[in-house]
């Protein structure tokens, strides 16, 4: 066990002291290698990678800026569409409108026309009934003479007496007249 203690705690005679990386013999080495690393990787960085990279940020910004500007296309088309449906909207109603008018009109015409007929159906029949109640007045005044007529002629022959037709007449158109 003395020799694991030697071992761990002491450096060996012939090794150097300590990890490479961190012995100054070997910095100018060591330095000279990480700037041939660092070109490297900038030169694959900015010769591969790095135009990669911008060209999918390119085409991925004319991507946005082509959405953008087809979404603004659309939303006026949406607005011209939306404007175009109003004014379709409008002409529509004014339209119906319109039709309603004129078939309120027609209707209108229709009904004056129909009313003007009745009326004149109606004083026809009127007309026809004042003449037919004038012919009957007529008629029945000529009956209730006649019976009248006849009345008296009765009456004056149960009395005893004889009258003439035309004395009876004379007498009843008198008392007709009042």
């Amino acid at each position: 066990m003395a020799e694991n203690t030697n071992a761990a705690g002491e450096v060996a005679a012939g090794a150097p002291p300590g990890m490479p990386q961190l012995n100054p013999d070997y910095f100018g080495n060591q330095i000279f290698w990480l700037i041939i690393t660092l070109i490297v990787i900038y030169l694959v960085l900015s010769r591969v990678a790095l135009p990669r990279i911008a060209g999918i940020l390119a085409e991925r910004q004319g991507t946005i800026t082509n959405d953008l500007a087809a979404a603004e296309d659309l939303k006026v088309k949406a607005a011209e569409a939306e404007a175009a449906y109003d004014k379709a909207l409008a002409d529509a109603r004014a339209e119906a409108q319109r039709i309603a008018g004129e078939t309120r009109a027609a209707i209108q015409g229709d009904l004056d026309t129909a009313i003007a007929k009745a009326d004149a159906e109606i004083s026809a029949k009127a007309a026809e009934s004042e003449k037919a109640i004038a012919d009957i007045r007529a008629g029945a005044q000529e009956a209730v003479k006649e019976v009248a007529k006849d009345a008296a002629k009765d009456i004056v022959a149960l009395m005893g007496g004889k009258a003439d037709a035309r004395s009876i007449t004379a007498a009843v158109n008198a008392r007709m007249k009042g």
